[in-house]
């Protein structure tokens, strides 16, 4: 049994608790946040023993994993005293609020052996691994047998959050740059983190501008755009001005020959249209017998999912340059993927939480890496970085290569 120390009793806490209430081997016994009421009401729901103060926390005896749960500003000390103490972490985004912090906690990961996974839920979601799977040519074909992806590489990824700001006052720390570390910080490493991942790699450079409320100084709309080694471009725009029922999210990519409309800040649907060959049409219309394996994370818990197709099947030649050759592409196919609405958000939501400390128990064990560690959680934090710096500077931020992390270059 791995026991949980959670710092912070807000409601974030409240929500991942909730989500991690019945995962097999690990149980909250520790609760820490300054408001003793708060850490008690927590604490008496998870049968957890209250502390005021996280730095008890981090050393107890019964702690086996840290997990923070507080505004950003903290998250770099809470991580960085529980690492050296010998405990694991659970750490909420962002991993740190500036780039050498980021740093800082890679080597303290590195020193240790620690295992470290950051909340990073979109790297846990059942259809961006999906999209992921249809652009790996193992799932297209048999074992040893060679094929093409039904995906070719992301030529261009655009990310658009039109987000509520009802339960953002202006007094919330959410405004305030020293606690939440701006929008590219607290809100873009999600997106930016999704982006490297759909890619397969890091940006080499990004831009950043801010739109401010009128008649305010508050940066309340933050756009960045990301150039990838290969050439692929990304662009992301958060905006906190709209009430709850006028919320909207879309992620468009192109892929060439094929585009996806992923649908909800935490997707739960997904459109896919694509030119194939005959056999990327026979894989296409197998797909929904296989949606099981098509969504597949582990620990994350599929509550009837629906993965629909439509396959057009063109007489005669249809040429397409894909991957640098020449290919027929005579079908036109449709996948849908659904795991059921707007309605079933909170739901997978919660899943891709439980499916992210899944990971960090299977890397416990096992010694693997896990799926969104210490290098994606500083890489997502040194691009967000980067963004809000190229904001401030009216200047594209160019990023150097480290080993597996990129830096911000000098200016």
């Amino acid at each position: 049994m791995l026991r949980l120390g959670v710092v912070g009793a807000g409601g974030f806490a409240t929500f991942l608790t909730g989500a991690l209430r019945d995962l097999p081997d690990v149980a909250v016994t520790v609760v820490a946040d300054p408001d003793n009421d708060r850490a008690g009401r927590l604490a008496r729901t998870l049968a957890a023993r209250p502390v005021p103060d996280w730095r008890a926390l981090v050393t107890a005896d019964d702690v086996d994993v840290v997990v923070v749960a507080t505004p950003p500003a903290g998250h770099a000390e809470t991580i960085l005293a529980a690492l050296r103490a010998g405990r694991h972490v659970f750490a909420e985004k962002p991993l740190a609020t500036n780039e050498d912090e980021a740093a800082s906690i890679r080597d303290a990961v590195a020193a240790t052996g620690r295992v470290l996974v950051v909340d990073h839920v979109l790297r846990y979601n059942p259809v961006l691994r999906a999209l992921a799977r249809l652009r790996d040519p193992r799932f297209a074909a048999p074992p040893g047998a060679p094929s093409d992806p039904l995906l070719g590489p992301v030529r261009r990824l655009a990310f658009e959050n039109d987000a509520s700001d009802e339960d953002l006052g202006p007094e919330h720390w959410f405004w305030d740059e020293r606690v939440s570390g701006g929008i590219f910080v607290e809100h873009g490493v999600h997106f930016f983190d999704a982006a490297d991942a759909l890619v397969g790699a890091a940006p080499e450079s990004v831009q950043g501008m801010l739109g401010h409320r009128p008649g305010s100084d508050l940066a309340d709309l933050a756009v960045a755009t990301t150039r990838y080694p290969d050439g692929a471009l990304a662009t992301f725009a958060h905006g906190f001005s709209h009430a709850h029922r006028c919320e909207r999210q879309l992620m468009r990519i192109d892929f060439g020959t094929a585009e996806a409309r992923v649908t909800g800040w935490i997707p739960v649907h997904a459109t896919v249209d694509l030119w194939t060959d005959d056999a990327g049409a026979e894989l296409v219309e197998h797909l929904p017998a296989r949606a099981g394996e098509l969504l597949a994370v582990d620990g994350h818990r599929l509550r009837d999912p629906a993965v629909t197709v439509v396959v057009r099947r063109h007489a005669g030649p249809a040429h397409a340059r894909e991957r640098g050759r020449q290919r027929q592409l005579p079908h036109h196919c449709r996948i849908t993927v659904d795991l059921g609405g707007e309605a079933a958000k909170p739901y997978a939501y919660a899943e891709s939480v439980r499916a992210a400390m899944h990971d960090l128990v299977r890397c416990v064990r096992t010694g693997g890496r896990p799926v969104a560690g210490v290098t994606e959680g500083a890489t997502a934090v040194t691009v967000a970085a980067a963004a809000a710096r190229s904001a401030r500077e009216d200047r594209t931020v160019h990023l150097r290569r480290s080993s597996e992390h990129p830096t911000a270059c000098p200016s």
